[in-house]
């Protein structure tokens, strides 16, 4: 009961979903299969009774009950349009009719169209067989009238559209038979109308078309292969009674020589042919072998053109029956290039000099290849950037010569590669390499390592010391290359080469036979040769220059003041000097060079070491405070000067100084007189015995004076004279101007220094030192000169002249000539063998 009612109220609600919505009714349509996309199937404007705009405004839509949407609604003017392309084949395949439902859904209010669209069927394919080929098996003595029921084809399409008739190809033995089966389907049936003859017609072949009614008509086609079985009544028979074929000699193994061809008009195992050899040697039967079932010869040996050029066998052919026939195979073999050229050397000369001619021979050889023709004619060839060339002779025979210079030098031997090709194709090459050694000949001389050597030796070196070594190599070899070395006659400060150095033939080490002086020789060069023990030898020369490095062999040399005197010179110092007086100045030289040369300035030793100082580095003593009546009256320094060699030298020197009361000095104000000293004015009598020893004082004086000056001015002449007699000498006051400095910072030999004093006369800086290179005089120390000339009021001043056997104590630096401008004293020291460095000769 309660089944039933449920059943009740769907159909109840269904009933009234189409009275409340609609009547549901189908609509039918149909359209051809095939039909292109977008072509018109209907307007269902009509048969739904609406217009386009009621149509777009219910939002009609058409639903398809398949999965895919064939068809689409055009809401703007009504049509259903192919969406895509229908094959009813593919769609309904044997069903008719072929139907597909859709339903078009209109809204507001709903409803429902059923749309069934009925397919066409288009001939739109062809008959179509199981099979494209039928094969039957015939005998030849089938009776007439036999048939053979043949497959029927298949067409998809429906009604007029499916096969409708059959067609035979036209033929001689058989026609065609149609009928109909009760479904109304059509088949055919293959009859024999004439007997069959295998031999003449083995096999025939049939085409079966099947034909459908449809517009255009479409045929499909079958072939039909009859198979004539035979009888043995024919004899084997070969396509030719001689069979020759060429065959190329190292053919491989199986390689196929050729098939000898039987016919038998039999079939079946009538037909069935075996072959043989028939009467054939051991020769044959170990390079062929003969296929009995297909009759193919092939190669089962090695074949040999140098040994056999050609085979004959006989072949027999037998078939199933017991019949045979007979055929002969000439095999001819064709040569192969597979010999390479041989190349057998007949001569050859080496080692070969390398100032051999052009078109020496070196090699003769010969070339031979055992093919023939082609692969054997040969052609000989060697490498193109070899000073050798290849000359053809008689009989296969050629010659290697020589096509320009040889150089040892460049190749000591050459690996010439001879290759021999043969003209056959593929090409074979053989290559046979000489070796040939080029022996040297002397036409290299020796090569220094460099174009110029410089070598440096110390100064005081022992003798036999090794100075360096030159090194030559020569190109060749052995003998010629053996080098000596030797040294060319040459001059060395005066000197010839050979007493200086010395060089060892076999190792070219340059050795100093004496001991070198660089004060004496800086520098000299000599000429080193190298000759090799060639035949004629060679040689080549080199330049050596040798550098003497100067080391620190000599003390510096005390210019000022001198040393040699047996009175030493004092510096007389005014009490009251302030500090920093100069007092005097320390000059002297080093006949080294470079920081040998360099000087330095201590003092070593004063009798109050406080009260002067030495510059470290221009000699100028000067006081360090203020002197003061307290200082001892007689001061001894002792300086030391040391050069800046490794290890220094020094000398040293002792100076004087007198601290003096009571004269005036340009740099200094008067002193006044200590007051213990001073006179008293009251004491007349005292003041007389004062004058008149200071009258007696002065008298000797002066008289001491004029016999000095006559004196000297006798003893200059007499100077003068033997100076202008003495050769190579200059003469006058100006004999200085003729001097000559050699800018090498040493003096040679004997030399003047000249020192001026500036303006004041006790005041000892020094304005200038240079050498002078005339020996003018060394005044006695004993002597003694106004320091000042004859221009008393410039000297001491005259409250002090009580003093005066003071000043006639020092000694006096004048030169016996006029003084110079602005040196109002000099004198002249002689230094000998002294090196002067630059820095020493000239002082502000």
């Amino acid at each position: 009961m309660e089944t039933q009612f449920s059943r009740r109220q769907v159909l109840y609600f269904f009933l009234y979903l189409c009275v409340s919505v609609a009547m549901c009714e189908s609509i039918v349509y149909s359209v051809p299969e095939e039909k292109k996309n977008g072509s018109l199937v209907a307007n269902v404007l009509k048969d739904l009774k609406v217009d386009v705009k009621e149509l777009s405004a219910r939002r009609a839509r058409l639903v398809s009950k398949r999965p895919k949407q064939y068809f689409q609604l055009d809401l703007h003017s009504g049509d259903v349009i192919l969406k895509d392309k229908i094959d009813r084949e593919s769609l309904c395949g044997q069903n008719d009719p072929c139907v597909l439902l859709s339903e078009i859904v209109l809204e507001n209010p709903l409803q429902l169209h059923r749309i069934e669209v009925q397919i066409e069927d288009v001939n739109d394919n062809s008959p179509k067989f199981s099979k494209n080929q039928f094969i039957f098996e015939i005998p030849e003595q089938t009776p007439m009238d036999v048939r053979f029921p043949l497959e029927r084809a298949e067409d998809a399409d429906k009604g007029e559209n499916t096969v409708q008739d059959y067609i035979l190809s036209p033929n001689e033995h058989f026609r065609l038979d149609v009928q109909s089966h009760s479904d109304g389907t059509k088949y055919a049936e293959l009859v024999l109308g004439k007997p069959l003859d295998r031999e003449v017609n083995p096999q025939i072949a049939l085409i079966l078309s099947a034909v459908d009614g449809g517009i255009p008509k479409r045929t499909g086609t079958a072939q039909i292969i009859i198979d004539i079985l035979d009888n043995n009544d024919n004899v084997p028979q070969f396509s030719k009674p001689l069979y020759k074929v060429k065959l190329m000699e190292n053919s491989p193994l199986d390689t196929l020589v050729t098939k000898v061809e039987v016919s038998d008009k039999d079939f079946g195992s009538y037909a069935a042919i075996t072959y043989s050899f028939s009467q054939v040697g051991k020769t044959v039967l170990k390079s062929f072998r003969l296929n009995t079932l297909a009759g193919e010869l092939t190669v089962s040996g090695i074949i040999d053109y140098e040994k056999n050029r050609n085979y004959e066998m006989n072949v027999r052919a037998t078939d199933g029956g017991g019949l045979s026939a007979y055929c002969k195979v000439v095999v001819e073999v064709e040569d192969e290039n597979d010999n390479a050229p041989e190349v057998a050397i007949t001569a050859i000369t080496t080692p070969l000099p390398e100032d051999s001619p052009p078109d020496t021979v070196v090699a003769l050889f010969s070339v031979t290849d055992a093919d023939s023709g082609d692969n054997g004619r040969t052609a000989c060839t060697t490498e193109t950037n070899l000073p050798f060339i290849l000359k053809p002779t008689e009989n296969n025979y050629y010659q290697l010569v020589t096509q320009q210079p040889l150089d040892r030098e460049q190749a000591s031997e050459y690996n010439i590669t001879i290759t021999a090709t043969d003209r056959g194709s593929p090409r074979l090459t053989a290559t046979r390499i000489v070796h040939v050694h080029i022996s040297d000949v002397n036409d290299n001389p020796p090569v220094f390592e460099t174009t110029f050597y410089g070598m440096q030796l110390k100064e005081n070196n022992i003798p036999g010391l090794l100075i360096g070594s030159i090194h030559a190599v020569d190109l060749d070899t052995e003998q010629n290359a053996k080098v000596t070395y030797s040294l060319l006659p040459g001059k060395v400060s005066d000197g010839p080469t050979s007493s200086y150095v010395s060089i060892n033939s076999e190792t070219g080490n340059l050795y100093a036979i004496r001991s070198l002086d660089y004060e004496e020789v800086k520098d000299f060069h000599v000429t080193v040769r190298a000759q090799d023990s060639g035949s004629p030898p060679l040689s080549s020369e080199l330049i050596v220059r040798v550098h003497i490095v100067d080391e620190n062999d000599n003390a510096p040399f005390i210019l000022y003041p001198l040393q040699n005197s047996t009175s030493p010179s004092n510096d007389l110092v005014p009490r009251g000097a302030e500090a920093g007086y100069l007092v005097t100045k320390v000059v002297a030289v080093d006949r080294d060079s470079g920081q040998n040369s360099w000087l330095s300035y201590q003092l070593l030793k004063a009798t109050e070491p406080g009260l002067f100082a030495v510059g470290a580095q221009n000699g100028e003593v000067k006081t360090m405070r203020p002197v003061s009546s307290r200082d001892a009256f007689k001061q001894n320094l002792i300086v030391v000067v040391r050069d800046n060699g490794h290890p220094p030298q020094s000398s040293s020197v002792t100076l004087r100084i007198l601290l003096v009361d009571g004269f005036s000095d340009p740099y200094m104000k008067s002193v006044d007189l200590p007051k213990d000293e001073a006179v008293e004015e009251g004491d007349p009598s005292l003041t007389m015995y004062l004058i008149i020893c200071l009258a007696a004082i002065s008298t000797i004086f002066l008289i001491s004076i004029a016999v000095f000056t006559a004196a000297k001015i006798q003893k200059n002449k007499k100077f003068i004279g033997n100076y202008n007699s003495a050769p190579n000498l200059p003469v006058g006051p100006n004999s200085h101007e003729n001097c000559v400095d050699s800018g090498t910072g040493s003096l040679s030999r004997g030399y003047n220094y000249e020192v001026c004093l500036t303006g004041g006369t006790l005041n000892s800086e020094f304005r200038f030192l240079r050498p002078l290179f005339p020996v003018f005089s060394v005044r006695p120390p004993n002597t003694q000169v106004n320091p000042r000339g004859s221009n008393d009021s410039e000297g001491v001043p005259s409250h002090a002249e009580e003093n005066q056997h003071m000043i006639q104590g020092r000694a006096s630096l004048s030169e016996d000539s006029a003084p110079r401008s602005g040196a109002p004293g000099c004198t002249v020291n002689q230094a000998t063998g002294a090196n002067v460095n630059s820095d020493w000769l000239s002082y502000q």
